[in-house]
């Protein structure tokens, strides 16, 4: 079993959708995981209850523990192009490729 360790390589992904700093949208995050913080000392305040409560730093990325979906230690990750589909009674079916929706947090490639 591979546990999400701090200074590994992790892949996670989010119940939604978000902006990364290169200003694109993305819905999960791969880099180092450089720490897992409280709310108080990533933001400066207690939150209140209901609020998120621990913040995981990955890469460039802070991600609220509320956010996390699933996450897997790993040291690889695919950052090809995805394919995707759409069909209409009209058109038929029609291929076409987006983005890979990964967010490279460390600034590299697989």
């Amino acid at each position: 079993m591979m546990n999400i360790e701090i200074g590994k390589k992790a892949l996670v992904t989010t119940s939604e959708w978000f902006y990364a700093p290169d200003g694109a949208v993305y819905r999960a995050v791969f880099g180092t995981v450089r720490g897992v913080m409280s709310a108080a000392e990533t933001l400066g305040i207690k939150p209140k209850a209901g609020d998120a409560s621990w913040f995981l730093e990955i890469g460039n990325m802070t991600i609220a523990g509320c956010q996390i979906k699933y996450a897997i230690r790993t040291d690889k990750c695919n950052d090809s192009v995805a394919s995707g589909w759409s069909a209409s009674a009209e058109g038929g079916f029609k291929s076409y490729m987006h983005p890979c929706s990964i967010y490279f947090a460390d600034g590299e490639g697989a």
